[in-house]
């Protein structure tokens, strides 16, 4: 029995990605959980595991393609069948053509050995009718009609399919007349364009992601920022104080983890702040749990993994949690569970060396908190100039949602617990 697994959604809104590496060969026994291949999207790089066991058929797709969920990833022989009869049949074209339309046998959701992440199915073992109606942007067909419209830059969703329930065939493919029978371009890391001093490199995952969510949350959300400077010199104290002792624990304590004790305490008072608007329904979503993303800078583009929970873990936990997350932000090792469900944003830019920013929404979140560079300036202290260490803070919110004043009144509580960071302790 041949079945077709497709590239599953594995959830956030991802609706492609890049097949960095094969795992597996035609021909090769796998068995239910093995990894097939490595795929980036923008927010992961994941191992995509097989829902069945059986012998490698046909691989669809080469590293450094784009694919989008849904399509075929590779065709298994279930049963009956040895290693080197497989490559046999998929060299036999017709065999590959029939393919049982009716079959059914749902993949249900993916478990992946390990730590990995769950991943949910996609449509593959539906009947085409089914499949057809659950997406419309979905097209129905053949696995060599398929390879053959991608080879002849021919967009299959153009192809009217003849063959049962509407399915695309190779004849479907061969008969199309159309303007787009370009040659597909192959795949190339980088390119210089011999008559000009100009490089072109193709478009990452991570990148196109981030131009569409900016897009997006600048299209969507209502945006004003508010911006203040605290002073900060007891934080600056508490901070080098117990900066050996964490050090001695393999942790090195920096300020965003006073920082987002201090965002989450002003949450809690307004939440507003740590909420989301959902017009559809005409009702405001509070969250009463605190998950707090950092913005972190990778070589790849922005990266937001979220600290769970933040409301309930210490100082330590949180610098622990930084630590650990920006690390794997880094190395492309962020699960999913890793980047979801966060109800508010930080960006440290001061960290590299910004000053004032405005930062841009995570939407549908309902502000972000952008920290500066810390400054030595002059500043009053009973009724005295003396030098101060000077945090700037910009804080972005989705004016829908926060007025001006319950902006100003969040910030001036973030403000307070870092001006006087014993605050977080005692209450």
């Amino acid at each position: 029995m041949r079945y077709i697994f497709n590239f599953p959604d594995i959830g956030e809104g991802l609706d492609e990605g890049t097949i960095i590496e094969w795992y597996v060969n035609k021909g090769q026994e796998i068995k239910a959980g093995q990894s097939l291949v490595k795929v980036e999207t923008d927010k992961v790089v994941a191992d995509i595991p097989s829902p069945k066991s059986g012998v490698i058929v046909n691989i669809f797709g080469k590293p450094g393609e784009t694919i989008h969920v849904g399509a075929s990833l590779v065709e298994i022989e279930l049963e009956g069948i040895s290693g080197k009869d497989a490559i046999a049949e998929v060299q036999t074209e017709n065999k590959t053509e029939a393919l049982e339309e009716g079959s059914t046998g749902v993949v249900g959701t993916i478990e992946v050995a390990g730590n990995n992440a769950f991943l949910p199915a996609s449509e593959e073992g539906f009947s085409p009718v089914r499949a057809a109606t659950s997406s419309a942007a979905k097209v129905i067909s053949t696995p060599v009609a398929r390879a053959m419209a991608k080879e002849m830059g021919i967009d299959i969703r153009l192809v009217k399919g003849s063959g049962p329930g509407g399915r695309v065939t190779k004849d479907d493919v061969k008969n199309f007349k159309g303007d787009n029978l370009t040659a597909a371009k192959p795949f190339s890391s980088s390119e210089t364009n011999d008559n000009e001093d100009i490089t072109y490199e193709p478009l990452s995952q991570i990148r196109k992601t981030i131009a569409k969510n900016m897009i997006n949350s600048k299209h969507n959300a209502a945006h004003m920022s508010v911006f203040e400077e605290v002073e900060i010199s007891d934080l600056v104290w508490l901070k080098d104080k117990y900066k050996k002792i964490y050090a001695d624990k393999n942790v090195n304590l920096t300020y965003l983890p006073f920082i987002i004790k201090a965002t989450v305490n002003a949450l809690k008072k307004h939440r507003q702040l740590n909420s989301q608007i959902d017009l559809d329904n005409n009702r405001m979503i509070y969250k009463n749990f605190y998950n707090i993303g950092i913005a972190v800078d990778t070589a790849e583009g922005l990266v937001v993994p979220v600290i769970k929970n933040a409301d309930k873990l210490s100082v330590f936990k949180i610098a622990q949690k930084i630590i650990e997350l920006s690390e794997k932000a880094r190395e492309r090792k962020l699960s999913l569970e890793e980047i979801k469900d966060g109800t508010f944003t930080i960006t440290n830019y001061g960290a590299i060396g910004g000053i004032y920013g405005v930062p841009v929404i995570n939407y549908p979140q309902a502000a972000i908190l952008g920290v500066g560079r810390i400054l030595k300036k002059p500043v009053v202290k009973d009724d005295q100039i003396i030098i101060g260490k000077v945090m700037p803070l910009s804080l972005s919110v989705d004016h829908r949602i926060v007025d001006g004043g319950e902006a100003s009144r969040f910030l001036l509580e973030v403000m307070h617990y870092l001006s006087e960071p014993f605050a977080l302790m005692m209450e």
